[in-house]
């Protein structure tokens, strides 16, 4: 049976948010609770991009050590030699990558500025597929920019020529939202049905569709036979109004009608981890989760209706579609409201036994533990807000590699 997986994409696409973004350490840290939660892949960044070097290979040998596995780690790259040659380069662990350039007349035109024809494009592509797997990428995706206001016959043809030249996946792009479920599903169905090749599905909100495209996406590529991928991100985070949303696109494979108990998602997921990331992503794009969020909305349990309060307490499911304690909520959280030492950039070794000390943390010496304040020190500037008590004990457990991904040299 043809399953759903999920490639979240906040690392790429979610830092892209205009006015907004993560550090590297940040970075990681969503790479680690994806891990955590049983997300198939992590689009983790830009190879060709120099500041994101040493954090992509970072992770990379964090992926080597069993810390960041058994999620894969991907790049995003445009489907052009020359970003692959580089890339390579600049990442030569890589093994995952996706290839990116824009098939639409629209954007042929509009960026090419009629530079290129169609047939320019598709040979681009497959000249890039070709050397990323030559490269040694174990796995291509190739993403159809624009793909919702390409031509359909030749998203087609470009889906097969991509597929001869090695690609594993085809990526549809509803770059701006243009999609309906209904459109989505039909143009979807039949290019998973001509050329037989697994479909990611990649859309934008722009109409507050984004998650129900998705799903609609990812029905027509199983009806057709074929895996389905979808896109996400965690809270939606992404470019102009943000692409389907993590905890939202889990949900509704798992209990929205006709498509609960028929469509088979990626057994790996840990919905428990819900609570845990879209907080944790809150707080790094320091963008508050609205109070009507799905599943991790400070309402989305709430009752004060006397005919729901009523019903909910006479049987939960009178008024709540899926249990709270599935997505990590429920238990208590602890508000320190007394003295509180924080390990900052100008903190010294108390400070740091007395944090670590009720982390339980130990250090072997006196060596070890001022290697690490000197650590936390920098990614207090690197982050420039105070560290969570995971990333310590990431810091702590893992310092080479995050004194590597921290590390930006102009």
């Amino acid at each position: 049976m043809n399953k759903i997986y999920i490639i979240d994409v906040t690392n790429r696409d979610g830092v892209q948010t205009a006015k907004l973004g993560l550090a590297k350490l940040e970075k990681t840290m969503i790479n680690y609770y994806l891990n955590q939660m049983g997300i198939f892949q992590s689009e983790m960044g830009f190879p060709v991009t120099r500041h994101e070097i040493n954090y992509l290979n970072a992770n990379l040998i964090l992926a080597e050590k069993k810390v960041l596995h058994p999620i894969r780690l991907s790049g995003w790259m445009r489907a052009i030699v020359d970003d692959v040659e580089v890339g390579f380069k600049n990442v030569p662990k890589l093994k995952h990558v996706n290839l990116s350039i824009s098939t639409s007349q629209q954007m042929i035109m509009g960026k090419f500025q009629g530079r290129k024809s169609f047939k320019d494009i598709v040979k681009m592509m497959m000249d890039a597929v070709k050397l990323a797997k030559e490269k040694g990428a174990e796995t291509v995706g190739v993403n159809a920019e624009d793909a919702s206001r390409t031509d359909l016959d030749k998203l087609i043809e470009f889906s097969v020529k991509a597929k001869e030249a090695g690609a594993d996946r085809i990526r549809y792009c509803d770059t701006v939202g243009y999609d309906s479920p209904f459109t989505i599903y039909e143009r979807v169905y039949k290019l998973a049905k001509e050329v037989k090749i697994p479909i990611e599905l990649h859309c934008h909100n722009d109409l507050g569709m984004a998650v129900a495209c998705s799903i609609a996406g990812a029905k027509a590529a199983i009806d057709a036979g074929v895996d389905a991928y979808i896109n996400t991100t965690i809270n939606g985070m992404g470019e102009r109004t943000g692409n389907a949303d993590l905890v939202s696109v889990i949900l509704a494979v798992k209990y929205a009608s006709g498509i609960s108990g028929k469509y088979k998602l990626d057994e790996r997921i840990n919905l428990k981890m819900a609570w845990k990331i879209a907080h944790y992503a809150s707080y790094a794009f320091k963008v508050p989760i609205p109070i009507n969020q799905v599943g991790v909305g400070e309402n989305a349990f709430a009752h004060s209706s006397g005919i729901h309060v009523d019903g909910a307490l006479k049987d939960r499911r009178n008024y709540e579609l899926y249990d709270f304690e599935e997505l990590g909520r429920g238990e208590p959280e602890i508000v320190e409201t007394g003295r509180m030492i924080i390990l900052g950039e100008y903190s010294g070794i108390k400070g740091l036994r007395n944090v670590y000390g009720k982390l339980e943390v130990e250090f072997k010496d006196e060596e070890e533990a001022r290697k690490i304040l000197e650590l936390a020190r920098y990614a207090n500037v690197h982050k420039q807000k105070p560290l969570t008590n995971d990333e310590l004990i990431f810091i702590a457990k893992h310092p080479e590699e995050v004194r590597l991904l921290m590390t930006v040299t102009p």
